[in-house]
């Protein structure tokens, strides 16, 4: 209990609002790291991980048996599960994958913005290992030893400021960084370009609608959890201060 304790305290505890000058430091940050597509081919594997993540995570709820995930250098994933190929189950399981960066970025934005920083980063440490176990490639082991030890090195070194940084950067990150494939899956599909394989024509296969309908579907849920977790990580009172000045 003594090491338990401080422990469970220093999870629990909150951390002041930083300066607004901070927050949007951090969403310029992340709207670059989106927009600029040199870097985005980097911090699109972060979305990707999210990506996979949420298929793999669904794919348990729906009891399907989770074998296997990778992720690869070009910043695609795949994840495999055994089950009815068609169903609710598998239908959700395709589902999950666009929605869940959108989903994450909206809990590490209510978390951030109630300022339980510390607790997110230890929450996004857990969530990494578990996610580990499942990897199934060179690759994506090492994406996710890079990317939990960032976090580690965040939490255990860090101070408040670098800590808040972190999660305000990385919510923000998922946030509009789930916007951007549904996008470009779009585009691609608009030019004649798409696989057939994505997750919109997977659903369309065993549903009634069209794959163009699940891309919509997709924009429209992660634009709206874009903006939502905006309002949350800037609350309304810091764009009254804003207009004010």
């Amino acid at each position: 209990m003594e090491i338990i304790d401080p422990f469970i305290d220093r999870l629990t505890q909150t951390q002041e609002t930083p300066p607004v000058g901070i927050m949007l430091a951090c969403l310029a940050a992340a709207g670059a790291m989106v927009l600029y597509t040199p870097v985005w081919r980097w911090s699109r594997g972060l979305v990707t991980i999210a990506h996979e993540g949420g298929h793999a995570l669904m794919a348990v709820l729906m009891r399907r048996r989770l074998t296997g995930i990778r992720l690869h250098a070009d910043t695609s994933g795949l994840t495999f599960s055994r089950g009815k190929p068609t169903g609710f189950g598998a239908a959700m399981t395709l589902l999950a994958g666009y929605i869940a960066p959108a989903a994450i970025g909206l809990g590490a934005a209510a978390l951030t913005g109630a300022g339980y920083i510390v607790a997110l980063l230890w929450v996004t440490l857990v969530l990494l290992a578990v996610m580990l176990v499942f990897i199934r490639n060179w690759y994506g082991a090492l994406a996710l030893l890079v990317v939990g030890a960032g976090v580690f090195a965040a939490t255990w070194y860090g101070n408040a400021i670098v800590q808040t940084v972190a999660a305000y950067l990385g919510a923000w990150l998922l946030l509009l960084g789930s916007v951007k494939p549904v996008l470009e899956l779009g585009a691609r599909r608009r030019r004649g370009r798409s696989s057939g394989a994505s997750d919109a024509d997977q659903l369309a296969g065993i549903t009634p609608l069209p794959a163009g309908a699940w891309i919509f579907f997709f924009s429209v849920l992660t634009i709206a959890a874009a903006a939502w977790g905006t309002w949350m990580l800037l609350p309304v009172e810091e764009w009254t201060w804003l207009s004010a000045a």
